[in-house]
């Protein structure tokens, strides 16, 4: 029986690759003295140690939260009866909204030009009124398909220009610890992503599409006020300038 030779070949294989490994591989000096533990838990401390980044935290999760929703609740939308639609049509609107790719670099030079906290005010802005272009999406046919689409690249557009402001002033703050920053950022993120699909499933649910629209305002009005509390940041140094990834 070949397959049960060659798993024990693979077996004795295995302590001959390590013997060879333990004489072959050089001993080296750890870098750090830090256990193991200490560097996979330190982006769930930076919360506590620095302000700024909490902030970031709490306004792109809210913000994600609510594009998530505005992002799963159209598959229910145009499989309804007024738009009798399947699966083509909800892969098309969600095509739509990589768009919004194009206009983050304006955000980055907008956020060393003005600063990050201004792009920041401005996508909490422009959600909160783009939250009402997708409210058109029930009366159903052509201009009810086009309301949830423009609605959603201008959704994309702000959760873009937000990720860069975002990153581009916790950055700045701990150059030592971006990699930290970044990990507990992207994981706040998702997190909320995934809690506003949920949300906005339940929101169809019992309040229908206008339930989803008024949920992607609120989570916009949370991020405005938590961000009109803070101080202000003024532009990102030059030798600072950072090119954050993209939101998925």
């Amino acid at each position: 029986m070949p397959a049960p030779a060659s798993a024990a070949g693979s077996a004795g294989q295995a302590p001959a690759l390590a013997l060879t490994l333990a004489r072959v591989v050089p001993d080296t000096t750890p870098s750090s003295e830090q256990r193991c533990l200490d560097p996979m838990s330190a982006p769930m401390r930076l919360p506590r140690e620095e302000r700024d980044p909490r902030r970031s935290r709490l306004c792109q999760g809210t913000v994600f939260a609510g594009s998530s929703a505005a992002g799963t609740a159209p598959t229910l939308l145009v499989t309804r009866p007024a738009y009798g639609m399947g699966a083509p049509a909800v892969g098309v609107l969600g095509l739509v909204g990589a768009a919004s790719v194009h206009c983050t670099p304006l955000a980055g030079r907008a956020a060393d030009r003005r600063g990050p906290d201004d792009v920041t005010l401005w996508r909490l802005l422009q959600v909160i009124g783009s939250a009402g272009v997708p409210a058109r999406g029930g009366i159903g046919g052509a201009a009810g398909l086009v309301a949830p689409a423009g609605g959603r690249v201008l959704l994309d557009v702000a959760v873009q220009g937000g990720q860069v402001a975002d990153q581009a002033r916790d950055f700045a703050l701990r150059p030592d610890a971006r990699a930290r920053i970044d990990t507990a950022y992207m994981t706040c993120a998702f997190l909320s992503g995934s809690a506003g699909s949920w949300l906005g499933v339940r929101g169809y649910g019992r309040l229908g599409w206008p339930g989803v629209t008024a949920l992607v305002a609120l989570t916009a009005v949370i991020a405005l006020t938590r961000h009109l509390t803070r101080g202000r940041m003024t532009a990102v140094p030059a030798q600072d300038e950072v090119t954050p990834s993209r939101v998925p």
